[in-house]
């Protein structure tokens, strides 16, 4: 069997003007997982990110600590889902982040807050009854991603193993889909992986399967400060 490491980016920069960086939380957390994954797979057949600054980031901290070059192959696949488009079509008045961030200030917990209200909007998304109000509805991009991950083990081959570094709804997609979950559990899952945990798809000519998923043992004891999910 070859087998693919779904590794979701460490911590981004919630808050900030752009997002798509890693936090300093960020970078520690994706060391950390360099150190663990070089204990599994010190030299992977193959490395795959997608386009996104964070997915790089967390790549080339965790190839570091690898004792590996930062090289990869890059496919816009293995993108996450747009959530400024999720938001916005949610609710009209965030196209403009500045009303966001102040709808936010004025609660008490605005990370609470905007975790409330994404739920939401991504709940929209999901639930197939709007899917012509997105560029890319929930189906679109989880034929996206399937796509990426069937070619990526059809051309792996037996035996062969590849990290990939992508984000939380690309794992969850999958794994809804190998699980076969409804709407409701969909959701529920995608708020539970962590940031640089490891999934595993294991696959052979019948099939692909789901070996683990949301792996984060690499952060508990002495470097428990370092789980987060968003």
């Amino acid at each position: 069997m070859g087998a693919v490491y779904l590794i979701r980016h460490g911590q981004a920069s919630f808050g900030k003007a752009d997002y798509d960086q890693l936090s300093d939380t960020g970078m520690r957390q994706a060391s950390r997982l360099g150190e663990a994954l070089s204990l599994r797979l010190p030299h992977p057949d193959v490395v795959v990110c997608g386009g996104m600054l964070r997915h790089q980031q967390t790549a080339a901290k965790a190839l570091a600590a690898m004792g590996l070059p930062p090289e990869w192959e890059t496919d816009t696949r293995w993108n996450e889902f747009d959530h400024d488009e999720i938001i916005r079509v949610y609710e009209p008045r965030y196209a403009n982040h500045a009303v966001l961030t102040a709808d936010l200030a004025r609660t008490l917990k605005p990370r609470r807050a905007f975790q409330d209200m994404f739920a939401k909007a991504v709940g929209r998304w999901i639930d197939g009854a709007h899917d012509d109000d997105y560029v890319e509805a929930w189906p679109t991009f989880c034929t996206r991603v399937k796509n990426a991950s069937d070619e990526l083990c059809g051309r792996l081959g037996r035996g062969r193993s590849a990290f990939v570094f992508t984000s939380g709804g690309v794992i969850t997609s999958l794994a809804a889909d190998l699980m076969k979950l409804g709407t409701r559990e969909t959701m529920r899952l995608n708020w539970t992986i962590a940031n640089a945990s490891v999934s595993k798809l294991i696959f052979s000519d019948r099939g692909v399967y789901l070996s683990t998923l949301n792996e984060h043992a690499h952060f508990e004891g002495e470097h428990r400060e370092l789980i987060t999910y968003r």
